[in-house]
């Protein structure tokens, strides 16, 4: 298991390599020069020598290659670089918006991860009406994007009901109930569509699981249906349910940038938007490249839970 892990963190590193290297390519075509935009940020018409004055402060006139070279440099050293705009450490910027995005998926694949194994288990045990009613909430709710979710829970819960805060973010030393509250609107439009997943793939593993051999034999030697059913069923039901849960925290890494803006949610999709539209470069890589490592990071975790799970797994 251990060099099962190696292998994974080598390939995590080559895989940020290749997103660093794509990313940085890819900002080189996009039309604008950051120089100018900077400066007519400022309320004024910029002068040529004025551009051109700024783009060599910022090394914006060096050869591509060379730029490469100094990016793949004080990626390196640790740097994500400084921001075009204000001149701060992209490290630090992100430092400050990446717990809260962090809080914000931890959050929501817990909720998909409990009810979805709760109520899909369920659904395969008891099977008859309960098992109809969960494949037609879950077909829904797979079926309703998170924007659409989002968009809807605003209106009925913030503007209707006003029951909840419809955007917005509280710090939880500040006022531990804000900061929950803060939390359900957007945790539950992001967790929508991954419950509804979860819940379906444990339905069917468990259905699945329910005939083999050592179930049947498990239950001849006197077990009771329950113990048979935590021991032998639902726990061998949540490998493939772990394979699944590893690529939708995927998108749900990509389903924050949608949620985040509309609940005014200050994560890192905000930053990285504000990025795209300023033409910050620094910002737009570092970001990217920190979603990638998370991706990198959660999947290697998956499949650590997997390995332990699956007896197979540890060898």
């Amino acid at each position: 298991m251990a060099l099962n892990i190696l292998k994974r963190l080598l390939a995590g590193v080559v895989l940020l390599f290749v997103v660093a290297t794509v990313v940085f390519l890819a900002l080189q075509l996009v039309p604008g020069d950051p120089a100018r935009t900077i400066l007519t940020g400022t309320g004024a018409t910029p002068t040529e020598a004025a551009v051109q004055a700024l783009r060599e402060q910022l090394g914006l006139n060096l050869p591509v290659w060379q730029q490469y070279l100094n990016y793949l440099s004080n990626l390196a050293t640790g740097s994500l670089g400084t921001s075009l705009q204000n001149n701060q450490p992209v490290l630090n910027l992100v430092a400050q918006r990446l717990p809260r995005t962090l809080i914000l998926i931890a959050t929501s694949a817990a909720v998909s991860l409990l009810l979805g194994v709760s109520i899909g288990a369920s659904a395969a045990r008891f099977g008859g009406w309960w098992d109809k009613t969960v494949l037609v909430a879950t077909s829904v709710g797979v079926a309703i994007p998170s924007f659409v979710a989002a968009v809807l829970l605003v209106y009925v819960f913030g503007v209707q009901l006003k029951v909840l805060p419809s955007g917005g973010f509280v710090p939880f030393e500040r006022d531990a109930l804000g900061f929950v509250r803060s939390l359900v609107l957007p945790t539950a439009a992001l967790a929508l569509g991954f419950t509804g997943i979860i819940a379906r793939m444990t339905r069917s593993s468990v259905l699945g699981l329910g005939q083999r051999d050592w179930v049947r034999t498990g239950r001849a030697v006197g077990l009771g249906e329950g113990t048979v059913f935590r021991r032998h069923i639902l726990r061998n039901s949540l490998s493939p349910v772990l394979t699944v849960t590893g690529l939708q925290m995927g998108a749900m890494l990509g389903g924050t940038v949608i949620i985040e803006r509309v609940f005014n949610y200050p994560g890192l999709s905000g930053l990285l938007i504000d990025a795209v539209t300023q033409r910050d470069y620094p910002i737009v890589q570092g970001v990217v490249l920190v979603i990638a490592a998370l991706f990198v990071l959660l999947n290697l975790l998956v499949d650590i839970a997997y390995g332990f799970l699956d007896p197979r797994g540890k060898n």
